[in-house]
């Protein structure tokens, strides 16, 4: 098979983890690169470090994919007299490029908190916090039965009836309708001044209220009529399958203490280690896990009726307080750690991606522990008192 772009390889990229999915204060997307090269190989890391580069340039790839971003808050200077400024000049000059997923993979389906779920046996996962579906608006028009197919396929060009793997869905319910043209109009069917019935269709369709202008201008132009009969009814909303976090049940009970050990085992190692409080005898079933810094969700972690709630950065108040509250058990792994699993799954993916449309890519996952801390002190245990 053929090499694709990088523009061809951004594309599967973001069609896995839509920069739409992204926080608003985020910095997502292509860095650096020329759309135009090719990509024979793509190394997927968590962070954009200079150890990283040299990863990198040794293994020879063309693109550099990295879970976090190179300049989440922007800059007016790529000078390599900064750590960030080498990174580009280093990169630019060995022809790799840069892509970042980083707020939109972790709130896709299938995304970073998922990889995690299941390094860690989880299963029925669910979004913790879920983002809200796009909302939805419903057309209902009527048209002569003649005319309903070629209307409905016109609203279905133009977005409406998408649900999910299926498209062009409508339903349609029969009646007759009626209507008095007055002086002036210039009626399809019948004559001015004179009662007329019809033998009608009645068709719904869903569209994204988004697409609203369009729907109503599409169903305007294809209606045989001069004034259509239609209503445009706004639904009601509800959770998408995408957010932040995942909850999920593992295949058996077990203890606290133990399925730390097990959380320990599955991810990758560190310098740092891990925390856990709780009861380390309490049983453990529903689990709740975030990718990365966490601690916005630890409500809804209690919430969600999980025992335990895995993710990163937890802070000493916070999490004293949240124990104290009645919440959930916590265990705190470093941070580089709970994001490490989703390189494997979006290298796959990507492959696959690329190979539906008939192009392959090599990939690779870096497994250099960028986790800032290079060890840990247990201190003397002295007594406080």
């Amino acid at each position: 098979m053929a090499h694709p772009s990088l523009a061809d390889v951004v594309d599967v990229i973001e069609a896995l983890y839509p920069p739409a999915l992204a926080a608003d204060w985020d910095a997502v997307g292509l860095v650096c690169g020329d759309p135009a090269e090719p990509v024979r190989r793509v190394l997927f890391a968590v962070d954009p470090v200079e150890a990283v580069v040299d990863e990198a340039i040794a293994a020879g790839v063309d693109l550099l994919v990295t879970h976090h971003p190179l300049f989440l808050r922007g800059t007016s200077s790529v000078a390599a007299t900064t750590a960030k400024g080498r990174v580009v000049h280093r990169l630019v000059r060995a022809g790799i490029a840069l892509h970042v997923a980083h707020t939109n993979a972790d709130h896709a389906n299938l995304g970073v908190s998922d990889a995690l779920a299941r390094a860690l046996g989880l299963h029925d996962t669910r979004p913790l916090e879920a983002l809200p579906a796009p909302p939805l608006d419903k057309v209902v028009v009527f048209v002569p039965l003649s005319d309903a197919d070629k209307l409905i396929d016109s609203l279905a060009a133009t977005g409406a009836g998408q649900l999910g793997d299926y498209a062009r869905c409508a339903f349609i319910s029969t009646g007759v309708g009626t209507f008095l043209p007055l002086a002036g109009a210039t009626p399809t069917v019948g004559s001015v001044g004179e009662v007329t019935r019809v033998d009608e269709a009645r068709v719904e369709m869903v569209f994204e209220r988004a697409l609203r202008p369009e729907i109503v201008a599409a169903l305007r132009s294809a209606h045989p009529y001069e004034e259509p009969a239609f209503d445009v009814l706004e639904l009601a909303g509800w959770d998408s399958d995408v957010g932040s976090g995942r909850v999920g049940e593992l295949a058996e009970a077990t203890t606290l203490g133990a399925f730390a050990e097990l959380v320990g085992g599955a991810l990758p190692s560190t310098a740092g280690g891990g925390r856990v409080a709780g009861d380390l005898g309490r049983p453990v079933r529903r689990v709740a896990v975030c990718g990365g810094a966490g601690d916005s969700y630890l409500r809804q972690a209690t919430a969600s009726g999980s025992d335990v709630f895995v993710t990163a950065d937890l802070r000493h108040h916070v999490a004293s307080e949240h124990l104290a509250d009645g919440g959930c058990a916590l265990i705190d792994m470093p941070h580089w750690a709970t994001e490490w699993p989703w390189l494997a799954d979006a290298a796959e993916r990507l492959r696959s991606g690329q190979a539906v449309r008939g192009t392959t890519v090599d990939t690779a996952v870096s497994i250099l522990p960028t986790d800032p801390w290079t060890g840990r002190i247990d201190g003397s245990r002295k007594d406080p008192h």
